[in-house]
């Protein structure tokens, strides 16, 4: 491993271990309080195979036939774009991908690549068939976007060197690569970058009963006991995400090893979460303060976003990013042109009447 505090370089082999530093950087953005053994233990959890891969159907397959054609023609991947909230295994696939391949991965992030000369050095240490993975590739600046360009249309770059009448322009012939896209918000992409990509990929929000799959998968690496009730108990809980269904099933494996001698079925699992303030639907402390905050304290008015994250002490982009979502998705509440508002179902689940 090769590591410069923007990027992180692996030999072939291992995808998944070839992504632990960037992606262990990334969990405790999401989560400060993670633990070097939970980072640990989420890399030891990832599928390495597209059979180990749970749910996502419709973009295994895709992925399944992308593959096989590169391999048969010997040829390099399509350009690639995952798109999705948090947590859903779009840095998994990246590596999944590079696994299936056998070549080597290169992991960044939009903010990380400041300048093109930080491109540069990037792409033009990528060998043939190489991937490099961009997270947050909506948050790229502007000026190395656009240099980015004829890099991933016909493998090469220009590079301005000096300034004024001196400035002259550099070509790098690049060797054929595969880039591999992740956001969270499309929508941020610009047109001319998103069209560049072959694939687009949209990753859903997984079932329960997918979820169940993984928590079973995940308790047999991690050799807890548990009983399908107990799995489903806490892939109900788990937000529709496998990265939350593997961190509750580690918290439930703690307080099941004390106070149920280890085994976990539906009612230890329940005990469990309960403890851990999430509630039967998934929501968590600060979901529940987001929602009582929009149905008590406001009563039931619109609150803007801004508002909203003062009132709780939070940064605006983490409650659009990280709770909005969820929240939207259960219809708990709705984006209005005047705010945030909290639908008839949340008042109904927190038990506070609904203002007529």
């Amino acid at each position: 491993m090769v590591a410069n505090g923007k990027d992180v370089v692996w030999e072939a082999g291992d995808a998944n271990e070839r992504l632990a530093a960037y992606d262990d950087a990334a969990s405790r953005t999401m989560d400060p309080e993670l633990s070097v053994e939970d980072l640990g233990i989420d890399r030891s959890l990832r599928p390495k195979r597209l059979e180990e891969y749970i749910g996502q159907e419709r973009v295994k397959e895709n992925l399944r036939v992308l593959i096989e054609a590169s391999l048969k023609r010997g040829g390099t991947l399509d350009h690639i774009l995952f798109s999705g909230p948090p947590g859903l295994g779009k840095t998994t696939l990246a590596s999944v991908v590079a696994n299936e391949l056998d070549v080597s991965l290169r992991a960044t992030s939009g903010p990380a690549i400041e300048r093109a000369g930080d491109l540069a050095a990037l792409l033009t240490n990528l060998e043939p068939g190489d991937i490099l993975f961009i997270d947050e590739i909506h948050r790229l600046n502007r000026a190395v976007e656009e240099v980015l360009y004829p890099a991933m249309e016909d493998c090469f770059l220009d590079i301005v060197i000096g300034k004024g009448p001196a400035a002259r322009s550099l070509r790098l012939d690049l060797a054929p690569f595969t880039l591999i896209g992740a956001t969270t918000r499309t929508g941020l992409l610009t047109g001319p970058l998103r069209d560049r990509f072959g694939m687009a990929f949209r990753l859903d929000y997984y079932s329960t009963e997918e979820l169940a799959q993984i928590v079973v998968r995940s308790a047999q690496k991690l050799d807890v006991s548990i009983d399908s009730d107990g799995a489903l108990e806490i892939a109900s809980r788990s937000r529709g995400t496998p990265r939350l269904a593997n961190r509750l099933l580690k918290r439930v494996r703690d307080f099941a090893e004390v106070r149920a001698q280890g085994y976990i079925d539906a009612q230890v699992a329940s005990e469990a979460l309960s403890f851990f303030e999430v509630d039967e639907i998934g929501l968590d402390v600060m979901d529940v303060k987001i929602l009582t905050l929009l149905a008590d304290t406001f009563a039931g008015k619109p609150v803007g976003l801004s508002t909203l994250a003062s009132a709780l002490g939070e940064d605006p982009g983490t409650l659009e990013d990280v709770y909005e979502p969820f929240l939207l998705q259960r219809g708990l509440i709705s984006r209005t042109a005047k705010g945030r508002v909290a639908t008839k179902r949340a008042f109904d689940h927190l038990g506070i009447p609904y203002p007529l």
